[in-house]
């Protein structure tokens, strides 16, 4: 089913006129197969099944599920023991499976597609659940009869698109003029077709689906861009008339959940009212809402925040301890780095990062952007024993990257298209650190999945 949508689509997409008319003609033909599939799935009762937009690469889809591997400096063993699953060897844990699981992903980027499935299909998941549409190209098929979407959704998950929002970027905000599949468009009126408000297509997906839950992330330059955070907590509210309850959001810095990076996040949280139990509701309807209720995580490590029970925040040390170098290694991953020459400090990406410090934020541009994994002592490098050791100046390699983002050392990122020239990838290295970049750190995914989980009972009726 999913290789004939694709191939329809693609008729369908080249051909703007006849594009309404095209998915009405399917709906005959797919709706049947439609709902056979959804009336085969057996559901897991203990199951907690999660839809997934914007998934990308799969940082939020891998965080919310468990059942990778993660720094043992990333785990405060004393706060949050439930966490381990078991000791792996160079330094890493197993993190435990969680009652989430993800019946749906989608995202319109190919590269992040390629490495969803390479990883995922490994978990068990068929690479059907994932569909390379946009959101707005989803809901509309599903305005036509085309039942794309699963049944029983417990939790909706989604990092929507952020470029406009980011301080690194032009701050367009809901104004964006590049289009739901990142385009740029002629027309100056920003619509909700645009990236910007792509938001809005998620708040339909919720309508659709009705989840008990749903978690929506964005850059933390969102809730300083005019009144931008508050528009988007009235329009999810709206869910339903105003089925939902969305809960003031909330910045988290990824550094105090484990991450080794610079990375602030704002979540958005809205909880279905119609299934929350009766003191469940009176709690979650106050302006203060107590400890007990509250769905976001409590931090683990301490570096904007402080307390005796917070453990050091993690050290890139503490990363790259158990790496070889490019030349020595046999993963692609981390034999692969941008060879961008250095520029001088008064440009974006030109620093050395700090061994006994977190990096910096790890961003979705490539080559020239990258820091460096060291410098030479001529551009100002300060790590003498590995240059006293012949080590040369290079930048973060893509692996690097993907374990300062807390993905597993099994996630493969650069993969060789075996079927074409040699040489040739399914995902480039270049590829690979956009989407590492644009991922959701899986353990601040996991931190949070795990306090929603913890809760689940205490929210919702039986």
């Amino acid at each position: 089913m999913k290789v004939y949508l694709d191939k329809k689509k693609q008729t369908m997409f080249e051909n703007n006129k006849n594009r309404e008319t095209d998915l009405i003609k399917e709906n005959q033909l797919l709706f049947q197969f439609s709902k056979v599939i959804n009336s085969d799935v057996e559901i897991n009762q203990d199951e907690l099944r999660v839809l997934s937009l914007f998934s990308g690469c799969g940082g939020m889809d891998l965080g919310f599920e468990g059942g990778f591997s993660v720094l043992k400096a990333s785990i405060n063993e004393r706060e949050t023991p439930y966490f381990i699953d078991k000791k792996l060897e160079n330094g890493f844990i197993k993190l435990k499976k969680t009652r989430f699981k993800t019946v749906f992903a989608n995202d319109i980027l190919k590269d992040a597609r390629n490495a969803w499935i390479s990883y995922f299909s490994q978990r068990g998941h068929s690479e059907d659940i994932f569909h390379h549409d946009s959101i707005v190209d989803l809901v509309k098929m599903h305005r036509n009869g085309i039942n794309l979407f699963p049944e029983n959704v417990d939790i909706v998950t989604g990092g929507f698109p952020c470029q406009d929002f980011s301080v690194a970027g032009k701050r367009k905000g809901l104004n964006s003029h590049k289009n739901h599949k990142g385009e740029m468009v002629n027309d100056k009126t920003a619509s909700v077709e645009t990236r910007g408000q792509l938001y809005m297509w998620m708040k339909e997906v919720i309508e659709i689906t009705q989840p008990k839950i749903f978690v929506a992330e964005n850059v933390k330059g969102l809730v300083n861009l005019n009144n931008v955070k508050e528009i988007i907590q009235n329009d999810f509210s709206s869910v339903n008339k105003n089925g939902y309850i969305v809960l003031n959001p909330k910045v988290l810095h990824s550094a105090d959940y484990g991450v080794p990076q610079s990375r602030e996040r704002v979540i958005f949280i809205g909880i279905k009212k119609s299934a929350l139990t009766k003191s469940a509701l009176k709690e979650l309807e106050k302006d203060v809402i107590s400890s007990q209720y509250s769905p976001y995580p409590n931090p683990t490590h301490s570096y904007t925040t402080e307390g005796n029970e917070l453990k050091h925040f993690v050290q890139l040390k503490d990363v790259f301890n158990h790496l070889e170098e490019p030349e020595n290694t046999i993963d692609l991953s981390q034999k692969f780095y941008s060879k961008a020459k250095f520029m001088g400090k008064h440009c974006q990406g030109q620093t050395e990062v700090k061994l006994s410090r977190i990096s910096p934020t790890i961003r979705s541009e490539h080559h020239g952007n990258i820091e460096f994994r060291r410098l030479s002592k001529e551009n100002g490098g300060q790590n003498e024993i590995e240059l006293n050791n012949g080590l040369k100046e290079r930048r973060l390699t893509v692996r690097e990257c993907a374990l300062i983002q807390t993905f597993p050392p099994d996630f493969h990122f650069v993969i060789e298209n075996k079927n074409g020239r040699k040489g040739s990838f399914m995902l480039s290295p270049s590829q690979a650190y956009k989407i590492i970049g644009n991922a959701v750190p899986p353990l601040l995914a996991y931190n949070i999945a795990k306090r929603i989980e913890g809760i689940w009972d205490l929210y919702f009726k039986k």
